[in-house]
This record gives C-alpha cells, sequence and structure tokens, in this order.
C-alpha cells in the first residue's frame, strides 16, 4: 500500500472510530457480561456479542481497528475476546495466539471458510440469491417452457424441457421461475413487486425457438409458462455487519418466506422498504407488534372499540435488498410476530 493510500485509510479509520465514539455513550453492557470469552464452533457475532452487549447490533462501537494483524475482522475458533475499558469506555480485544488485536468495523464478502459468521447463515443461505422480486412486466420477455420431452405434462430433475426462445449459448445455466403473488405497502396497497418463486435450475443443451435444456435440480414440478432467467455468477454477500440503519426508516413485514405461517426467531420474511428506502445488508430494524383492535364491552356505546399500542416484539436484520423491498432475518423474538408488523430504527 502506498504513503498516499495508507493515509487516505488512517483517514478514514479516524472518521469512523470518531464516530463510534460519539455515539458509545449509548452502549449499555449486559449486566451478565463476561471478563473475557473464548469463540468456539457454531457461534455467531450476533450471539456473541449478546453476551458482552444489551443491543448485539452495536458491537462496533466497542470493537477497533489493528491493521498490524492479517484479517483482524474475522473470528475464529479458539479465539479470546477480552472487554476492557479505557477512558470509561468499554473496548473488546480479540488475543489470537501472541497477539492481542482490536476488531475492525468493516463489511467484507469474501471470509475465510473457517471464520464465525455474523449470523447463522444456514438460515438465510436458499434466500441470498433466489427468490426474485421482479417488476411489472419484468418476465414478459423472458424464455418460458412451451413443452416438456417424452410427452411429460410436468418436469423434475432430469427431465427435458422444450423452451422459447434461447437463440445464443451467451448463458448456459438457467433458473426456472414462476410468478407469485404481488408485494403491497402494507400502509398504502401501492405496488412494490411480485415475487418470482424458484422452482428450479435447468442447463442449457441445444439453442433454438424451441430451445433444449435438461432440469438439473427442482423445489416442485415445472409447468407450462415457467419463466427462465439466466443464473447470476456474482456471489451472494454471506457476511454482514449489523448496525442501525444510516436513515430513519419505518416499514412493515408484508410477507413471510419459506413455507411457514408463524414467524418466530430466524425465520425470513419480506419487507416494504428496500433500497430506495436507504435499507442495506446488515442493517438491523425493531419489531412492533401491531395493536389488535377489539371491542369496548364496558361502555355502553354498541360500536365503541378501540386499538391497543403497539409492543415489541423483537428485531430483524436485513440481508438482502430490492428497490422496494427486503428480505430479512428475524434475529430474536419476545412475542408472536404477524405479517403486517411495523419495523423501525432500534
Amino acid at each position: 500500500m502506498g504513503k498516499s493510500s495508507r493515509k487516505l485509510a488512517g483517514l478514514i479509520v479516524g472518521l469512523l472510530l470518531a464516530s463510534v465514539v460519539s455515539a458509545a455513550g449509548r452502549v449499555e453492557l449486559n449486566p451478565s457480561h463476561p471478563d473475557r470469552y473464548t469463540v468456539v464452533k457454531g457461534d455467531t457475532l450476533w450471539g456473541i456479542a449478546g453476551r458482552f452487549l444489551r443491543e448485539p447490533w452495536l458491537w462496533p462501537e466497542i470493537w477497533h481497528v489493528n491493521p498490524q494483524i492479517k484479517n483482524p475482522h474475522l473470528i475464529y475458533p479458539g479465539d479470546t475476546l477480552v472487554l476492557t475499558y479505557a477512558d470509561g469506555r468499554p473496548i473488546l480485544s480479540l488475543v489470537r495466539g501472541s497477539y492481542e488485536v482490536k476488531l475492525s468495523p468493516e463489511i467484507r464478502s469474501t471470509p475465510l471458510a473457517s471464520a464465525i459468521p455474523a449470523i447463522p447463515v444456514d438460515a438465510v443461505q436458499q434466500f441470498l440469491s433466489r427468490p426474485y422480486v421482479v417488476g411489472r412486466g419484468e418476465l414478459a420477455d423472458a424464455p418460458y417452457i412451451v413443452a416438456h420431452a417424452d410427452e411429460h405434462v410436468i418436469g423434475g430433475a432430469g427431465n427435458r424441457i422444450y423452451v422459447r426462445a434461447i437463440r445464443t449459448d451467451e448463458h448456459t445455466r438457467f433458473d426456472v421461475v414462476r410468478p407469485g403473488p404481488a408485494y403491497r405497502d402494507a400502509e398504502t396497497g401501492a405496488f412494490l413487486g411480485y415475487q418470482a418463486l424458484y422452482i428450479g435450475e435447468a442447463e442449457l443443451q441445444r439453442t433454438g425457438d424451441p430451445a433444449t435444456l435438461e432440469l438439473l435440480r427442482t423445489t416442485q414440478e415445472t409447468r407450462e409458462g415457467d419463466r427462465l432467467i439466466p443464473v447470476s455468477d456474482a456471489q451472494p454477500l454471506v457476511t454482514f455487519f449489523p448496525k442501525a440503519p444510516d436513515q430513519q426508516v419505518r416499514g412493515s413485514i408484508i410477507g413471510v418466506l419459506g413455507g411457514i405461517t408463524e414467524i418466530g426467531q430466524f425465520n425470513v420474511v419480506a419487507l416494504d422498504r428496500g433500497a430506495e428506502a436507504g435499507l442495506a445488508p446488515g442493517d438491523v430494524l425493531a419489531i412492533e407488534s401491531r395493536g389488535e383492535t377489539i371491542k369496548d364491552t364496558v361502555t355502553h356505546s354498541r360500536h365503541k372499540r378501540v386499538t391497543l399500542p403497539d409492543e415489541q416484539a423483537g428485531h430483524l436484520m436485513v440481508f438482502r435488498t430490492f428497490p422496494r423491498v427486503s428480505f430479512a432475518l428475524v434475529m430474536d423474538a419476545i412475542r408472536a410476530i404477524h405479517v403486517r408488523d411495523r419495523v423501525h430504527n432500534p
């Protein structure tokens, strides 16, 4: 790294630390926090931060940078975290072998496989690149299944499909998707996009109109009319930096993914706010259950109804954004969570 680059990096780090110090007054330690903790396999940054802090998403505010150690932003099983104080501020240090290092508050998208993740990645793995959220007409011109080979009415892994129309071999792998329900703003009803349900993956065998493809894997049977989207070569972000959003965000849960009906910890939900509202992967939001509207049985009025206040229900972390919709993982839940519950800055 050149001298000017080091100066620039030092300036950026200084600005980061200055913002951390200005916000550190709101950091509260977990009353039962340890003075030191040794990381074990299966830990997550969120879980470790919860051992030391009341609010785990504030963990970067007590961790710092030590550029002398390779990959100090990564934590591995066997590392020991030590809590100390400087000028009354809590500081979390990392002891690795003979080195004591400070943790870096940076986003990294390509960590070593053995480093612990920020969240349980298994809970979101299938949603990192699929399913999709698409706009009106976005699938209208996409290739589609016109028939299945060997007189099959539906298709599964190992079957061949005929698709209109794939005329070049620019892409050889395709996701098979099916237009799903519309996502709408919970308050205004405004259209936000369609969920494109992931059905399977297919490989191109012969170009043409129709083209021939083989289904490599499926989550359910393919049908005529299912659309094909080229598989992206981009690697999805798998390491996140939990933090509060950079701007005020207020929205609602508008869907739940994964075929479940009750929402709890480590379930994936859809929000009616996305990148256009300033959300980014790693942003943490508080969840409030909407107060139920009930009949007042005490009053003499036959039509008197009252809406109970919203109640804190938990927290979630955004892991994937689209322009007007986001997918998020519920990190903790202290009561039942429902579609249309509100979300906002923690």
